[in-house]
């Protein structure tokens, strides 16, 4: 209807439902100080006309029509009447309550913790870092103190998580966890978001973790089944292949999953990895053996439009995860006896006792030399190690085709 037709106010439902829009925006008079705008694209809403405590006439909206129904907007507007009327201004009320809750949000755990992850996203960690990080904060951290404002949180809550992620046994996440919570609160009191301390101290109260046992890997008399069964395994391409890339390279499987096709020079026969993805910080040049070139180059075909070597599905898993070289071996019937991590136990052992130098096995393993020699030594031994790897692999063939005689002891000969 028009609005010429209105006969009565307040204005009836009808009414309210039936107002047309026109060129311009307009608002018809419900009745004290209470109005119904009407815009051009035939938008409906509700407002109140005020003169504030300094005698300032304003608007403030009370929400939108048909969801504040005329009845709801009367009964609001008789209250902020009142509210006006003990000389409180509600446009100023409402916006300082809305700074209130602003300051809330920013001022809870997730918010701190948010800002956290960020400045180790801006600081360049490895992905696979950043991805070990997100998981344990969206899994064990954020469900338990998110929510709560960085003041609130005691002690005891911090004491609590620690002690529910150790009684899993998960004390290693248990320590990194500790070590994230207390950088958390770290930055938010450099940043004056709070002066609660409460992540501190509780290494001290932390179980003591199980003795470090050895990542389960195979000597050299267990070899020849093992590498047989894996050439026969039904693993899909990319996940034998990241499990060969484990036994070729004595490399950490997290630096298998991460790799990228950037870093492989299929010329040179290296896969350099950087040293930001790197613990000793520096960069890791890694030869190829001629079998991990020709697995790389199969595997090209299928993945070498994607950045990584081993794609997984969707954002959120950017990389095969970090079960799936584990799930390899377990597929052919090694689940308990060998894992990715266990695969350089393996190589190791085998290299040491065939005489290979100490210092060229350790830099093929990415390990830094103890002591001020870790801190001069910046030799890598890429020549040696790349005549080295090459004859590890050759020696595996050796093993799986049966052409290696085992000595008294179970040492080849």
């Amino acid at each position: 209807m028009k609005r010429t037709g209105i006969k009565r106010r307040p204005l009836a439902d009808t009414v309210l439902a039936g107002l047309e829009p026109e060129a311009r925006e307009y608002r018809e008079l419900d009745g004290n100080g209470l109005y119904f705008r009407v815009k051009p694209d035939g938008g409906k809403s509700w407002q109140m006309r005020y003169k504030t405590p300094a005698g300032k006439w304003s608007w403030l909206g009370l929400g939108g029509y048909p969801e504040v129904s005329g009845a709801w907007a009367r009964e609001k507007a008789a209250e902020l009447r009142k509210t006006i009327s003990e000389g409180i201004d509600p446009l100023e009320q409402k916006r300082t309550e809305k700074a209130a809750a602003e300051t809330a949000r920013a001022r809870t755990f997730r918010a701190a913790a948010e800002g956290w992850f960020k400045a180790k996203e801006e600081k360049g960690l490895a992905p696979s870092t950043l991805a070990k990080i997100r998981t344990y904060l969206d899994k064990d951290i954020l469900p338990v103190l998110g929510d709560k404002q960085l003041d609130d949180i005691t002690r005891a809550d911090c004491a609590d998580l620690q002690a529910a992620i150790e009684k899993r046994d998960a004390h290693n996440v248990a320590e990194k966890c500790r070590t994230w919570i207390n950088q958390i609160f770290g930055r938010a009191i450099g940043l004056g978001l709070t002066e609660n301390d409460p992540a501190s101290r509780l290494r001290a109260i932390a179980a003591p973790a199980p003795a470090t046992r050895q990542h389960p890997h195979l000597l050299e008399p267990e070899l020849p089944d093992f590498l047989r069964a894996l050439k026969s395994t039904t693993s899909r391409l990319p996940a034998r292949t990241a499990a060969w890339l484990c036994l070729w390279t004595a490399s950490r499987p997290g630096m298998v999953r991460w790799a990228e096709w950037s870093e492989i020079d299929f010329e040179a026969a290296t896969w350099t990895t950087p040293a930001d993805k790197m613990k000793m910080g520096r960069d890791h040049v890694c030869p190829l053996p001629s079998q991990a070139l020709d697995a790389l180059r199969e595997l090209h075909r299928l993945t070498g439009r994607s950045r990584w070597l081993f794609p997984g599905i969707g954002p959120k898993h950017p990389t095969i995860s970090e079960n799936t070289i584990n799930k390899v071996f377990a597929g052919i019937g090694y689940k308990g006896r060998l894992v990715g991590h266990g695969a350089r136990h393996t190589a190791s052992t085998l290299l040491r006792e065939h005489g290979w130098p100490k210092e060229h096995v350790e830099a093929q393993l990415a390990h830094k030399e103890e002591g001020v020699s870790g801190i001069y030594n910046k030799a890598t031994y890429l020549d040696q190690r790349r005549t080295m790897m090459q004859w590890y692999a050759d020696h595996l063939d050796k093993l799986a085709a049966g052409n290696v005689v085992q000595g008294q002891f179970g040492k080849a000969v």
